[in-house]
C-alpha cells in the first residue's frame, strides 16, 4: 500500500513537472507584441507610408518571433496618451511613437507600464524604458540643396515647413548650406503651414512659393502636393520620406527618403534577446541606410551629378559635415567657427535660420 502511494506521488510529480514544461513552451512561443503609431494614413505617399513598410519588413524578418499591430491617424494631442495606454494594457511590449509631438504623452504613459519599452522618433527625452531614434536628415536636405543650387535658374529656392520645432528647422538651413555651397547667389524662402499632412495647405504654399520666383521648392510635410504643384507650373520640387517622382517625373530632382527598416529590425531584436536598453538616443544617416536619396532625375547634367555623388560620398566617408563652420545666422552673428562643427545635442534647440534665409523664425 505504502509503496502504491509512493509511485503514486511520482507520477503526480511527473506529470506536473510536464505541465510546466509544456506551460513554459507555451509561453517561450508567444510572439513579441510590438506596436507602431502613426500620425497619419498609412496611405499618404510619405512619412507615415515609409513607416509602414519597414513595419512590413520587420515582420518578413522576425517572421513568428513576432506579432505588429499599428494605430494610423493618431493626433499630437492628449488623445495620443489614449493610445499609448491602451496598446501596452493589450500587451505590447514594444511601442514605436513615429511622431515629435508624442514626446509628454509617451513619457506619462511609461511611467505606468516600465516593462513596456518604448521608441521615440525625432525627440529629445528619454527614459530607463524610453530611447530615441532619428534620422540625419541634415546630410539629405544638404544634397538636396546641392542640387537645388546648381539647378535653379531665378536662384530663388523655396522651403515649406511644417512646424518650426529643431529637426525642421535643421532641413531647412541644411538644405541652404548645401545650396551656397555650389551657389552663393541663392535665397531662401520659407513657407510655415502649421501642420505635418494638408494637402490643400502644402499645394497653397507651393502655389505662392513659385509666384514668388522660387523654381525649386523641396518640402518637410507628408503629402505629394507640392510634387504636383512644380509638375503643372514646370519647376522644380523635392520629395521627402519617400520617392514621390511618380507624381511629378519632370518636376522631382531627387529627395531625402528612409528606411526605418534596418533600425526596426535591430531593435526588435535586442528586445527578444533581452540586450535592449534605454536612455539611448540613436542617430543613423546615409552610412547606416537610414537617409537613402530618391534617384537624381535624368535631366540633372553630368557635371552637377558629379558634384552630387562626391558630395555625397564624402558625407559616408565623414569628411564633410553639412555643419561645418564658419556659419552665420540669418542676422549676421557667427553660430559655428571654422574649424569647428555644430555638435548633436545643438539638433535639439536649433532655433535659428542660417544666412540666406528670408525673414524670421515664427514664435
Amino acid at each position: 500500500m505504502q509503496s502504491s502511494k509512493i509511485w503514486k506521488t511520482i507520477r503526480l510529480c511527473l506529470a506536473a513537472g510536464l505541465m510546466a514544461t509544456t506551460s513554459v513552451a507555451a509561453f517561450a512561443a508567444e510572439p513579441l507584441k510590438v506596436a507602431f503609431v502613426y500620425l497619419g494614413p498609412v496611405g499618404d505617399g510619405g512619412w507615415t507610408q515609409q513607416h509602414d513598410m519597414a513595419r512590413k519588413k520587420l515582420e518578413a524578418a522576425l517572421g513568428s518571433a513576432i506579432k505588429t499591430t499599428y494605430v494610423e491617424n493618431v493626433p499630437e494631442t492628449a488623445d495620443s496618451e489614449r493610445v499609448f495606454r491602451q496598446l501596452a494594457a493589450d500587451g505590447n511590449k514594444l511601442i514605436f511613437a513615429t511622431s515629435f509631438g508624442y514626446m509628454e504623452s509617451l513619457q506619462k504613459v511609461a511611467k505606468l507600464f516600465p516593462d513596456v519599452k518604448f521608441e521615440h522618433v525625432n525627440g529629445f527625452k528619454t527614459a530607463p524604458n524610453i530611447s530615441v531614434y532619428e534620422p540625419r536628415f541634415e546630410e539629405g536636405f544638404y544634397l538636396i540643396g546641392v542640387v537645388a543650387g546648381q539647378m535653379t535658374k531665378s536662384n530663388t529656392l523655396g522651403f515649406i515647413g511644417s512646424f518650426p520645432i529643431p529637426s525642421v528647422m535643421r532641413n531647412v538651413d541644411s538644405m541652404t548650406l548645401g545650396a551656397l555651397s555650389v551657389n552663393p547667389k541663392v535665397k531662401m524662402k520659407p513657407i510655415w503651414v502649421n501642420t505635418w499632412y494638408d494637402p490643400g495647405k502644402e499645394r497653397q504654399a507651393a502655389d505662392t512659393l513659385i509666384a514668388q520666383g522660387a523654381d525649386a521648392v523641396a518640402q518637410n510635410t507628408d503629402s505629394p502636393a507640392s510634387i504636383q504643384a512644380a509638375q503643372e507650373k514646370g519647376t522644380y520640387a523635392f520629395s521627402i520620406d519617400a520617392d514621390m517622382s511618380s507624381f511629378g517625373k519632370k518636376a522631382q530632382l531627387t529627395g531625402s527618403t528612409e528606411d526605418w527598416s534596418g533600425y526596426y529590425i535591430a531593435e526588435t531584436k535586442k528586445v527578444l534577446d533581452g540586450s535592449w536598453t534605454g536612455n539611448r538616443h540613436t542617430r543613423w544617416g546615409i552610412k547606416e541606410g537610414m537617409v537613402v536619396m530618391a534617384p537624381l532625375n535624368p535631366d540633372i547634367p553630368p557635371a552637377a551629378v558629379k558634384i552630387f555623388e562626391d558630395k555625397k560620398a564624402a558625407i559616408v566617408a565623414g569628411t564633410l559635415n553639412p555643419f561645418a563652420g564658419p556659419i552665420k545666422d540669418s542676422t549676421g552673428k557667427e553660430m559655428v567657427a571654422a574649424n569647428a562643427a555644430m555638435s548633436d545635442a545643438t539638433f535639439n534647440s536649433l532655433n535659428w535660420y542660417v544666412e540666406g534665409v528670408e525673414g524670421s523664425v515664427p514664435k
